[in-house]
């Protein structure tokens, strides 16, 4: 993939707007200066040709009388002065022309047309003329006051050359300092990219800068709370994979042992039936804590979460037949009490259905024979109890804790039966609570 540099394409874009800009600014100052030159000199123009039409007409003689040329008026200083700047004649009703200015005027055609202003060319001249004719108060004569097109336009591009060119030559310079401003401001960008660039795989810190815009400032937090959540994330791997290590190194020992005792006992039969015996208990319980393992390794990943409108009564009658033969071996009385009415959640099946196995097996596992253990369910809870020795107040709260289980257990497990159930129960947005119950045992209640 091509790489698009951000300080090239700011500086080119900065370059072409400020160039159209200028372009812009200089386009629209030469058509209002040309504009306002226009009217300034078309109003010159007529009130000079209302000086001359206010002349004695009878001073006016049947020959031309033509004024002497400027240049002959003033030799010597004559300032700086335009030939074709004005020019004037006064001709009579027939087109004869009785006064001129000495220079461009003499060469006037008359061609009058009415009262106003026209363009037209002078006699064996190319260039065009702004022109104003008016006739005098009497009829009889008709004055003419004359401009050179050219002589606007140059004025016009002197006066927006004069207007623009400090523009144009502090232009290099505010595009230079426009370079050095748009490197500054991405400075923190690149010391934000030097840091990710020198950070270490399995590094949680946050990233730190100074001056980050505020345009820049909720990347950067997205960015540290990423790696809060990566760190958090490798940090419950590691204790995960520690843990799991930790918990499969007994049942692993315990069936070394019993497949050496197997291999020892040759020709005693009963020693060789209580090892394989044991052997299969130690099977069963490793392979109850593997599937546990990957149980929480997929809610931790956030899998299985697809929900659906369950009813409870079924859910729950399906967890009592599956767990009744196990009752029944310790002699333990099961029961279900839940209303008629059918009571609908949304929830996925599989995950609340392993909360319920876990929390009757649990039960069952640690009740003592012949005891009760009873489901109740109601319109907002889901209760699991049991008559069993409980478990001492100052530990409940670390009952739900990965591989935590109290001292003094007689019954084997990993601990990791109620973690899963308050997994499952946050995923579904519910609570557990656990106490015991005033004569014995303990209460499970989940909260719907």
């Amino acid at each position: 993939m091509k790489k698009r540099s951000l300080r090239l394409r700011l500086t080119v874009g900065f370059l072409l707007l400020s160039i159209l800009c200028w372009g812009a600014a200089a386009v629209g100052g030469w058509w209002q200066t040309r504009h306002n030159i226009n009217q300034l000199f078309d109003t010159q123009q007529m009130l000079f040709a209302k000086r001359l039409a206010a002349i004695n007409p009878e001073r006016l003689s049947n020959d031309p009388l033509t004024l002497p040329k400027t240049k002959k008026l003033l030799r010597h200083h004559r300032g700086d002065q335009e030939d074709d700047a004005l020019a004037f004649a006064v001709f009579s009703r027939e087109g004869k022309m009785l006064l001129n200015d000495g220079d461009n005027g003499k060469d006037f055609p008359f061609s009058y047309q009415r009262d106003g202003f026209t363009d037209g060319r002078l006699k064996d001249d190319d260039d065009m003329w702004r022109l104003v004719w008016l006739t005098t108060a009497d009829g009889r004569y008709i004055v003419a006051v004359g401009q050179e097109w050219e002589y606007r336009d140059d004025m016009t591009r002197d006066l927006v050359h004069a207007s623009l060119s400090p523009w144009l030559l502090a232009l290099p310079v505010m595009l230079i300092l426009m370079l050095w401003l748009v490197s500054h401001e991405l400075k923190p960008l690149k010391y934000i990219a030097q840091q990710l660039r020198q950070r270490a795989a399995d590094d949680a810190a946050p990233l730190e800068a100074e001056r980050v815009p505020q345009e820049v400032r909720p990347l950067l937090d997205e960015l540290n709370q990423l790696f809060a959540r990566i760190g958090a994330m490798l940090l419950r791997e590691r204790r995960f994979t520690s843990d799991a290590a930790h918990e499969l190194r007994s049942p692993l020992a315990a069936l070394k042992v019993q497949t050496e005792v197997a291999q020892l006992a040759h020709d005693d039969t009963a020693a060789l039936s209580h090892a394989l015996s044991n052997l299969d208990i130690g099977i069963d319980r490793a392979t109850r804590l593997v599937d546990q393992l990957l149980i929480l390794s997929r809610l931790d990943n956030g899998q299985d979460l697809q929900k659906q409108s369950l009813e409870m009564q079924s859910l729950l009658q399906q967890a009592v037949v599956e767990h009744y033969e196990q009752a029944r071996e310790k002699g333990i009385d099961l029961s279900l009490d839940a209303p008629e009415e059918p009571l609908r959640r949304l929830a996925n099946p599989l995950l609340l259905a392993l909360l319920v196995r876990n929390l009757l097996d649990n039960a069952i596992r640690y009740a003592p024979e012949g005891s009760q253990v009873a489901l109740a369910l109601t319109e907002n809870s889901m209760t699991i109890s049991d008559n069993g020795p409980g478990i001492p107040a100052e530990l409940l709260p670390r009952i739900g804790e990965r591989f935590y289980r109290p001292p003094g257990q007689q019954q084997s497990g990993s601990g990791l039966g109620l973690s899963i159930v308050h997994h499952i129960a946050r995923l579904h947005g519910m609570g557990v609570t656990l106490k015991n119950r005033d004569e014995s045992g303990l209460v499970v209640t989940v909260w719907l």
